[in-house]
């Protein structure tokens, strides 16, 4: 059996609903957890009110952290905007290149697809 590893925000989550609810075990089964886990993730939430990630890394991101994931993601976003642009300039390409050579060649029709 392999170890899982749970994001902050899913144990927070989690957390969350086991406080509502007030019952671990109806949880831990919807979620496919052990229920001594998710009392254990309770516990730290009450004693510290926060849940860390399953490496042991806090939930916690510094300003600059992220702004620098935005930036990087409107980079990546344009750049894939640009890439679809160029995608379906290049299928048009395609289409009329085919479509020239099926009009000046109609024997090759039945060999091209």
């Amino acid at each position: 059996m392999t170890r899982r590893n749970y994001s902050a925000d899913f144990k927070l989550q989690v957390v969350h609903e086991v406080l509502e609810t007030g019952n671990n075990a109806v949880v831990a089964r919807k979620h496919d957890i052990n229920a001594n886990m998710l009392a254990r993730w309770v516990r730290q939430y009450k004693a510290n009110h926060e849940v860390t990630a399953s490496r042991g890394k806090p939930n916690q991101m510094t300003k600059e952290e992220q702004q620098k994931i935005m930036q990087e993601y409107t980079e990546i976003s344009t750049e894939n905007e640009q890439l679809k642009k160029l995608l379906g300039e290049k299928d048009l390409e395609i289409a009329i290149l085919r479509d020239l050579v099926k009009k000046k060649n109609p024997h090759l029709l039945t060999n091209w697809k």
